[in-house]
């Protein structure tokens, strides 16, 4: 069986949902971020490039962090000055002033900042406290916001903590709150190590809206770590989330993180909302074409199910 030959899921609508969503691709960054194999910048011009043909309506491109710290993410001006041409939204990851200096040198024209739910994956991920986190952010978030540039707020650790356990609901609302304040556009809820089930989704969607931040402006960033990725998205769905964040393939988890597993995959997220009858304008048979040029590219198996169950796990 070749990709083309696939069919689609048999569309059943669900009252409730919505008529559509909007994906953010995470493969070039937090998918790529975690992986031990380093790609070039050529290569990951290519994997944007696919995407987008793929229909991908935003792909998170790079990100602006220390080399030394996350050595996958080097060339990421490089990508930036390589994506002529490029339809989809491509922001750029910045965790302070000074990569959003070399964010904005290399063209960048869609920001994105993250905070740490928790003290003690600020320290591990940032190499710095919250308190001094948020001032940062706050500084990018400003700087962007002057220079007319959208900003999307990044909330690790939401659901959980491999240090400290479960985290406070009443914590996640006064940092999306925070955001809100400093003038971001939307805010995307990270499970980071994949704890999250779907009533705690609900319930911390639900704290969300009564603590005034817009259903809108809530996206939801899924780790599969305990397979419920896609139940914890249906939860969304259901709670009233467009927006929802995935990676071709599977690719990724948290580097600073060790019980971070992959994330949630791009095709098994568009094969579970075209099943609903939710549009995402993303080609299913597309992704399928990527998932295995892209194990190939880190010499590893897909991890995605969809992928896995069409056209084979080692297929590379």
């Amino acid at each position: 069986m070749t990709v083309l030959d696939i069919g689609l899921p048999t569309r059943a609508s669900e009252s409730g949902m919505p008529d559509r969503v909007t994906i953010w691709e995470m493969s070039p960054r937090d998918g790529l971020q975690a992986e031990p194999t380093n790609l070039s910048s050529a290569t990951k011009i290519e994997l944007i490039r696919r995407l987008d043909a793929a229909g991908l309506p935003v792909i998170e491109a790079g990100s602006f962090v220390r080399s030394d710290r996350v050595p996958q993410m080097a060339g990421s001006d490089e990508v930036l000055r390589g994506l002529d041409g490029v339809q989809a939204r491509m922001p750029v990851l910045v965790p302070n002033p000074k990569g959003f200096d070399r964010a904005l040198a290399a063209g960048a024209d869609d920001i994105a900042v993250f905070l740490s739910v928790t003290e003690s994956f600020s320290r591990a991920n940032l190499s710095s406290d919250r308190a001094s986190a948020e001032a940062s952010a706050n500084e990018v978030v400003r700087r962007s916001r002057d220079a007319g540039l959208p900003v999307r707020g990044y909330l690790s650790m939401v659901f959980g903590d491999p240090w400290e356990g479960a985290v406070e609901i009443g914590e996640v609302v006064r940092l999306a709150q925070l955001l809100l304040e400093w003038g971001v556009e939307e805010i995307s809820l990270g499970d980071t190590i994949g704890v999250a089930t779907p009533g705690l989704v609900s319930a911390t969607v639900a704290a969300l809206e009564a603590g005034g931040v817009p259903i809108e402006r809530i996206a939801l960033h899924m780790h599969d770590t305990y397979g419920l990725a896609l139940a914890n998205v249906y939860a969304g769905l259901l709670s009233g989330v467009t927006t929802f964040d995935a990676s071709v393939a599977g690719v990724g988890g948290c580097p600073f993180a060790k019980s971070a597993s992959g994330n949630l995959a791009t095709e098994d997220l568009v094969w579970m909302l075209t099943g609903l009858g939710i549009e995402t304008g993303v080609s299913i048979p597309a992704l399928l074409e990527i998932a295995p040029w892209l194990a190939q590219q880190l010499d590893r198996p897909i991890s995605s199910r969809v992928a896995t169950a069409l056209i084979g796990k080692d297929s590379k």
